[in-house]
């Protein structure tokens, strides 16, 4: 991505990039496939989506480079306890709406778990842990997950620490030193995949820390693609880049990836994301990136207390191949509707609410 090749200027007025919100949405959707098919695949490298949690690392990436053009020039105006104020207000409605799926799965799941060999104190305590994002990885029929009832919180709770991070570091330190961070946490990424041979941790206590280091590479090379003005003026719209995308979380599981999935990660999402700052959706595309946009984070952390459930019944009924595709397709979609309901219902109001009220006592 060579500078000859970016825009001379960012905007001067505040925007959407709704490519790139776009973008979030298909990611959101790579990741719901690939933990259906988790359960389907014991073999990892028969799964076609298999590196579909490397979205996860495209979504830090994603949120480095929004929260950069979002703060960088108001937040020391605003303060950080606004701004800390701002983001749990964005954020963590729906972290709650997840903990209390998930914790209706564990308790009524028709196809089984076994939520009688607990006791009502450690389900109160696990449920808790999920909507305070507090590591508690003890609950056998969660797979020990950090965030028992709620499995995808853990990007959650390191999106939260790489808001921290910034408000108190990162939104004042000089681009070479932001640069100078950002390879260190590259090598980290290329340790933890050289250790692992790959880089599906970060969601267990054992592969606590690999979180860390996907965090912090993504968010890191997401900011400084906004600072050093990245953005690389293209015409390859929604439809070319989600392809793009999707071909990160299409590629084929091999020996190989403690290499191929550092370089996707190291490269290939820091140009995603200065391609699609740099294109517009077209008019066809245009409301299809805006639902995109709107219901990726609802999907992403309301999805995975069906997952459970799949799961029991999969293992329980081993559906043949005609049943699976059509029960698999139709829990897609009716996903994203309970997402559309809940962000409609209920995440909206919510944070209108509590905007509304923050607003008042200023």
């Amino acid at each position: 991505m060579s500078t000859n090749q970016t825009t001379s200027a960012l905007p001067q007025t505040k925007q959407h990039f709704e490519i790139l919100d776009g973008l979030r949405g298909v990611a959101a959707l790579a990741v719901v496939i690939f933990h259906f098919m988790e359960w389907v695949y014991t073999d990892p490298s028969q799964n076609f989506i298999g590196h579909g949690f490397l979205a996860v690392d495209f979504f830090f990436c994603l949120s480095g480079f929004v929260i950069g053009y979002a703060y960088d020039d108001r937040i020391r105006k605003m303060g950080l306890r606004n701004f800390f104020v701002s983001r749990i207000i964005r954020l963590h409605p729906l972290v709650i709406a997840g903990s209390i799926l998930g914790l209706l799965a564990f308790l009524f799941d028709p196809f089984g778990g076994h939520p009688e060999q607990y006791s009502t104190g450690n389900i109160i305590l696990a449920f808790l842990c999920s909507v305070f994002l507090i590591p508690y990885p003890t609950i056998a029929d969660r797979a020990f997950n950090l965030f028992s009832f709620n499995a995808p919180a853990w990007s959650l709770f390191w999106e939260y620490v790489a808001n921290i991070a910034y408000a108190w570091v990162l939104c004042r330190i000089a681009r070479s030193y932001l640069f100078l961070l950002t390879i260190l946490s590259a090598l980290a990424i290329c340790f933890v995949a050289y250790q692992s041979g790959n880089l599906l941790g970060g969601w267990s206590g054992p592969t606590f820390w690999d979180g860390c280091a996907r965090v912090s590479y993504s968010f890191l090379a997401g900011l400084l693609i906004y600072r050093s003005n990245w953005i690389i003026q293209n015409k390859l719209g929604f439809a070319g880049l989600a392809v793009l995308l999707l071909l990160a979380f299409l590629m084929p599981i091999s020996k190989w990836n403690w290499i191929s999935e550092p370089l996707v990660v190291l490269f290939y999402f820091p140009l995603l994301i200065a391609l699609g700052a740099g294109t517009e959706p077209s008019a066809t595309f245009k409301k299809v990136t805006i639902f995109s946009g709107k219901i990726s984070y609802p999907l992403y952390m309301t999805h995975y207390a069906a997952l459970w459930m799949f799961g029991n019944y999969y293992t329980s009924h081993k559906p043949d191949g005609t049943q699976l595709a059509f029960i698999v397709t139709t829990a897609v979609f009716l996903l994203v509707g309970v997402a559309y309901w809940v962000m409609v219902m209920y995440d909206i109001p919510v944070r209108r609410y509590l905007s509304d009220k923050r607003a008042g006592k200023a």
